[in-house]
């Protein structure tokens, strides 16, 4: 399921329980394209698949798409489908946090996004965050822009975080599986620390 500008109160229902999660948990991918059907998306979810695989999430998670939602989080009255976003957001026990780097940092659409969630709204969630870029200069802003905020929010933020270039798109596989081998095992000991609390 995607959350969009038209998700219902019933999407919020659907949205629980992930089946497949371990002890119930969630698996949710926050995508801060504003365009719609974006490789920032496809590149997320494999990348939620990949970690997921490797920790018990077999199930796909939900997919909370900004681009669907970018006219109403700017709106001055309340919005169904960024309401039932933000609830699924601050719910998710394991959230993939992607953005296309613009101006060497993540996008205004997810800026706006996170700064609707209250300070420490992410405490007790691994934060996985994961820019996809033109060039490599900015590769640090993985680490400098998108994970500060995550922590700021209260999340547990595993090391590294994801730089992925646009040229290793076509060869995602090898580099998701890298990168996921590297971070699984920080899901898996947050998730029994939390299993613990």
């Amino acid at each position: 399921m995607s959350v969009s500008a038209t998700a219902t109160a019933t999407a919020t229902a659907t949205a629980r329980g992930g089946s497949g999660a371990p002890a119930g948990g969630s698996l949710v991918t926050l995508v801060g394209n504003p365009r719609g059907g974006s490789r920032t998306r496809a590149v997320a979810e494999a990348a939620a698949a990949a970690v997921g695989r490797r920790t018990g999430y077999d199930a796909p998670g939900e997919v909370v798409d900004l681009s669907a939602l970018g006219p109403h989080l700017l709106a001055p009255g309340p919005s169904a489908g960024v309401e039932v976003a933000l609830e699924l957001v601050a719910e998710a026990d394991v959230l993939v946090v992607a953005s296309p780097t613009y101006k060497a940092s993540y996008t205004g659409l997810l800026k706006a996004f996170l700064d609707r969630l209250p300070g420490g709204a992410l405490a007790g969630t691994t934060a996985l965050p994961l820019l996809v870029m033109g060039d490599a200069r900015h590769a640090l802003a993985v680490e400098l822009h998108l994970r500060p905020v995550l922590v700021e929010l209260g999340a547990h933020v595993p090391t590294p975080g994801l730089a992925l270039l646009e040229a290793e798109i076509p060869d995602l596989g090898p580099v998701l599986a890298r990168w996921a081998d590297r971070v699984a095992p920080q899901v898996a000991a947050a998730d029994r620390e939390g299993s613990r609390a």
